[in-house]
């Protein structure tokens, strides 16, 4: 809509006359959803950030709370360690989610409690070259 409403003009007079040229230009022919029934949330209660966790839900993200946004990134960076190319690489993905853990130990924000420490890097490149050996 690129047009003010005209002084002197009805707002719902304005409005129809809006829709009926968009339907007289087949504007509202092949719209998403069309046809279909409304999805059922009358028997959820009001939530008034629907719109954003369903955008949220259809683009895969989540907010989590620092702490456990780090646990997973600490489970994340583990997995990433044991697949590894190299010992170099074992050692830098360790020590990196570390230093992270270390920050976090340091500075608690708020929200749930970390519950990690710091990984022993010798002992996970223990563990990745035992795994290297036998595999």
């Amino acid at each position: 809509m690129t047009e003010r409403k005209p002084p002197g003009v009805s707002f719902e007079s304005w409005v129809d006359r809006q829709i009926r040229e968009a339907e007289a230009r087949g504007e509202f022919t092949a719209l998403a959803g069309a046809g279909r029934p409304l999805p059922d949330v009358t028997d959820a209660p009001y939530d008034e950030l629907w719109w954003v966790k369903q955008k949220m839900a259809r683009e895969g993200l989540s907010v989590l709370p620092p702490t456990l946004a780090l646990r997973k990134e600490a489970e994340d960076a583990l997995a990433a360690a044991s697949a590894a190319p190299s010992e170099r690489a074992v050692r830098r993905i360790v020590e990196d989610v570390n230093a992270k853990i270390r920050e976090l130990m340091f500075k608690p924000p708020p929200g749930p409690p970390l519950g990690l420490k710091p990984y022993d890097v010798e002992e996970i490149v223990r563990d990745w070259r035992e795994r290297r050996r036998t595999a």
